[in-house]
């Protein structure tokens, strides 16, 4: 029923104008639904032990559903990733323009990999939509990596972190 309230509008979260199916680095970050910490734990935090990640369950299958990513696209790379309690961080590279007609699309892929994960969890399992920045040079790609490096170490200071 409408009651002629506006309904809030949705924040675009993709840069207009951009072509998606151009060659490009994408750092892309996936939530699970309300945050939960369903994916792993982190372990070993201490003075001399840098943490270190055990997956769940549902965790392995995100796992093995991001190495089948690069089994296969041909034209897509996750060239590095990330799995933390509550979130994914990953690296794609879309090596050359997407094929098919439309042309394969990073965001296909992404809804791919969380459509096939939930189906497999059994429930909800990610937040409806994801974040994602275009790479923007070596310096750009390079923060990033440090960044997906050390954010086990950094995950109680995590601006995902819950407890």
């Amino acid at each position: 029923m409408n009651t002629g309230e506006k309904q809030p509008q949705r924040k675009l979260t993709r840069l207009r104008g951009y072509d998606y199916s151009t060659p490009g680095y994408y750092f892309i970050t996936i939530c699970t639904h309300n945050k939960r910490k369903i994916l792993c734990d982190i372990v070993g935090e201490g003075l001399c032990a840098l943490p270190s990640i055990k997956l769940t369950t549902i965790g392995e299958i995100v796992n093995k559903s991001i190495i089948y990513i690069n089994n296969k696209y041909q034209n897509i790379l996750v060239d590095k990733y990330i799995i933390m309690p509550n979130h994914i961080h990953m690296i794609i590279a879309q090596q050359t323009g997407g094929h098919g007609d439309p042309p394969l699309q990073i965001f296909n892929i992404i809804g791919d990999l969380k459509s096939f994960t939930t189906h497999e969890y059994g429930k909800t399992l990610w937040q409806r939509s994801f974040h994602d920045h275009i790479i923007r040079g070596e310096d750009d790609y390079l923060k990033i990596w440090n960044y997906i490096d050390t954010n086990p170490q950094k995950w109680n200071e995590d601006c995902f972190y819950v407890e």
